[in-house]
C-alpha cells in the first residue's frame, strides 16, 4: 500500500511540475485548454461537451467554461450534433489544429531537454508500465 501511495504521489507531483512548465512555455494558456484540444485531435476533431466533461472527470459547467474560452480564442466552434438534436458538438477549427501543432512543438522542445537529463532507458521503462496503471485506474472509476 505504501508503494502504491508513493508512486501515485510522485505521479501527482510530476503532473503539477509538468503543468507549471507548460503554462510557463505557453503564456495565457492552461493545461486544461491543451488537454481539450489534444483530446479533440485524438478523437477526430469533435465531441459533445458532456463527453468531454466525462473524459476529464469534470462537472459539465467547468467544461462549458473551458470550451467557451477555446471558442472565444477561435480554436473550436460549435455545430449541431447530427446524432442528437438536443446537443451540440465542439469541433476544432483550423486555428485550433495549428495551435495544437505549435503547442506540441513547444512541448517537444522542452521534453527533449528533460530526456537528455535522465539516465538512458528511464522513459522507455515508464512508457512500458504507465499505460497499464492508467488502464486499471480508469476501469476502477466506473
Amino acid at each position: 500500500m505504501r508503494l502504491t501511495f508513493a508512486v501515485l504521489s510522485e505521479i501527482g507531483i510530476i503532473a503539477q511540475l509538468s503543468a507549471t512548465a507548460f503554462e510557463k512555455a505557453m503564456p495565457g494558456w492552461s493545461v486544461a485548454h491543451f488537454g481539450v484540444v489534444r483530446h479533440l485531435m485524438r478523437r477526430g476533431g469533435s465531441a459533445t461537451p458532456l463527453d468531454l466533461a466525462r473524459a476529464f472527470q469534470q462537472p459539465k459547467t467547468t467544461m462549458t467554461h473551458t470550451l467557451q474560452v477555446l471558442e472565444k480564442r477561435g480554436l473550436i466552434s460549435f455545430a449541431p450534433n447530427p446524432h442528437d438534436g438536443r446537443s451540440k458538438l465542439a469541433q476544432l477549427t483550423e486555428a485550433g489544429r495549428a495551435w495544437h501543432e505549435a503547442a506540441m512543438a513547444q512541448a517537444l522542445r522542452d521534453q527533449h531537454a528533460l530526456h537528455e537529463r535522465l539516465p538512458p532507458g528511464t522513459l522507455e521503462v515508464l512508457a512500458d508500465h504507465l499505460p497499464q496503471l492508467r488502464a486499471v485506474m480508469d476501469a476502477m472509476r466506473d
